[in-house]
């Protein structure tokens, strides 16, 4: 039976599923339901000073994008951090992780660019038993234009000033969450690790806008005829926050910094992949705000089987398998060639995969009288838009050509691999053909 424990920074829980910062862990009531619902941790939502108090809207604070089946396949939010008082929440983080002992316990804060406002904080949270703190960098709505969120997370200089703070001022380990609203990921988490970060976590909400009410011209969600950018996740983010994680995987002044994955994480599939990506654990939101807390019962019973399939017996033995094979473009073996080929007992004749390569592509689906589709292999550049495009899954597939075989479009010999760019025979730099 695979062991889903984790140790992530000397912090252990029971699996790897921790509730993000965000509405879920807004108060004791959630935490503690999620932790009775299997959670095996909780970052809880954004605590403020006592400044100014937060102050959220009282009409509609998310947008959303549908799939065809009404499937949410991304949500926008437009919600600030915590608006309760600050002594309250610290007040419920003690009580709830005094009760919940083996739980991750992590708290987010979001205060001023200022060395006394988290001077001033972080005892605070220290006194609650907290196992630990994560740093919202990353909030890019209604914080970001008072200086903090985003508008840190942005500036390399601030996340090493803030966090070198944060490390000077608490005896824990410290999370530094990312914004994805930046050209390059690899900047912010570098300078974390300058910072003395033990982790980063990402990504944060994505800034957008997911739709216009074409009656009354304003964004949604709209508040009394006006609407804002807000911060995109769901399933619709994973692919951009998979490509980060792996970045700062891979990245030289990166590598070995632990990574706390967050963006639409939904099954146990989407927790493995990040997992294969180097990261310790992951952060789950827009799932459970859809489904939610006892969606977790089938990550952990998913995640569990597959691993004692693969025959895996703890989570930090599939941490980080997939980068060895994340490379660049460059790196690509351009010798490799793969058909197309569909399955005429799984074909429905829909012709979708015709319609797509004719139209768009390299007109390699032929389609006969009583319309069966086949493969014109002199054409097919693997381009693998037919098997996306088919309503069927695994009714058309992509068969690799062995070496030795004629490519009957180019009419060349199918060649090994070669280990790299520099060594290959397309390179016109090649040191030498292996």
């Amino acid at each position: 039976m695979a062991d889903l424990t984790t140790n992530f920074l000397g912090i252990k829980s029971p699996n790897p599923f921790w509730l993000a910062s965000a509405p879920p862990t807004d108060k004791e009531y959630n935490v503690r339901r999620a932790f009775d619902a299997g959670w095996g941790g909780v970052v809880w939502k954004t605590l403020g000073s006592e400044g100014p108090p937060v102050v959220n809207v009282n009409g509609p604070r998310y947008g959303a994008i549908y799939g065809a089946d009404r499937r949410l396949l991304g949500l926008n939010n437009i919600e600030l951090i915590t608006d309760r008082p600050l002594q309250t929440n610290l007040d419920e983080i003690k009580r709830v992780k005094a009760d919940y002992p083996d739980r991750a316990m992590i708290v987010s804060i979001m205060v001023p660019c200022e060395e006394q406002a988290w001077k001033d904080i972080l005892p605070r949270v220290q006194e609650t038993g907290a196992d630990g703190i994560e740093l919202n960098f990353g909030c890019p709505h209604g914080m970001s234009e008072r200086g903090m969120g985003a508008a840190v997370g942005q500036v390399p200089e601030y996340i090493e000033m803030v966090t070198r703070w944060c490390k000077q001022y608490y005896d824990k380990p410290v999370i530094v969450k990312l914004t994805p609203n930046i050209t390059d990921i690899r900047q912010p988490a570098a300078a974390a690790m300058r910072g003395g970060a033990d982790a980063v976590s990402l990504i944060n909400t994505i800034n957008s806008i997911t739709s216009v009410n074409l009656d009354t011209m304003s964004p949604e969600p709209s508040i009394d005829g006006k609407g804002s950018h807000g911060g995109y996740c769901g399933p619709a983010v994973k692919p951009i926050a998979l490509s980060m994680v792996s970045e700062i995987a891979r990245h030289p002044e990166t590598r070995g910094l632990a990574i706390s994955g967050i963006g639409g994480v939904t099954t146990w599939r989407d927790a493995a992949e990040y997992i294969s990506l180097g990261c310790g654990n992951v952060q789950v939101c827009t799932a459970v705000m859809t489904y939610g807390f006892k969606i977790v019962q089938e990550m952990i019973s998913g995640l569990s089987g597959w691993m004692d399939e693969k025959g895996y017996t703890s989570v930090e033995q599939v941490v980080g398998r997939a980068i060895p094979n994340v490379t660049d473009w460059k790196y690509l073996n351009l010798n490799y060639v793969a058909k197309a080929k569909i399955n005429q007992d799984d074909c429905i004749k829909c012709g979708r995969c015709y319609a797509a390569c004719e139209d768009t592509s390299h007109q390699a689906i032929a389609m006969s009288a009583d319309r069966t589709f086949t493969v014109i292999d002199a054409e097919c550049v693997a381009c693998n838009l037919c098997v996306d495009v088919c309503p069927v899954e695994n009714c058309i597939t992509m068969e690799a050509m062995q070496p030795g075989q004629v490519d009957p479009r180019t009419g060349k010999v199918v060649q090994k691999e070669y280990a790299n760019w520099t060594t290959h025979p397309n390179n016109p730099g090649a040191v030498a053909a292996e």
